[in-house]
């Protein structure tokens, strides 16, 4: 049995990055009820060193976006990074799902064997296509997204596993 990088891809970003989004509104719901600022939360790190939740969630959406685009050959879309609110990342998450909607399977044939290069701490790196989508771009996706969902958690907002892997 094979299967395709499409489906190792596009289908799996899409349905965590709603997942994503139903976390953000629980989040939004949550602040509203305790009557918090809502940019408290994507402020929050887990230390001083790290992405707070905004960043951790443009970069969710930068792998999917960014490794679909270069295993399906079109150029990765640009965005601007300045997301404060639950709502405007949660509408990032939500333009990254349009453009995933985009993509056909016939764009990612032979992108197992494609070399992608990118550019990693100024530095040149070049993969090939299926390990970098499953040993590169799935597991940091995970991270940040996993890094997100921590930050909410933390903070008091009620969720629980079934918010991060969704329904079956």
């Amino acid at each position: 049995m094979t299967i395709s990088m499409y489906a190792l891809s596009v289908p799996v970003f899409d349905r965590y990055l709603g997942n994503l989004m139903n976390v953000l509104d629980k989040a939004a719901a949550s602040a509203a009820d305790r009557k918090i600022d809502d940019t408290v939360l994507t402020g929050m790190r887990i230390y001083p060193d790290m992405f707070p939740l905004s960043r951790q969630v443009q970069v969710a959406a930068d792998f999917a976006k960014g490794a679909c685009a270069r295993l399906a050959g079109v150029d990765v879309p640009k965005y601007d990074d300045n997301e404060k609110t639950l709502a405007e990342l949660k509408a990032r998450c939500q333009t990254t799902r349009d453009f995933l909607a985009t993509l056909k399977p016939g764009q990612f044939e032979g992108s197992d064997t494609r070399v992608v290069k990118l550019t990693l701490r100024g530095e040149p790196v070049e993969f090939v296509g299926l390990p970098y989508l499953t040993g590169f771009a799935l597991p940091n996706f995970y991270f940040h997204m996993t890094t997100a969902y921590a930050l909410l958690r933390q903070a008091g907002v009620p969720l629980g596993k079934s918010d991060f892997v969704g329904g079956w």
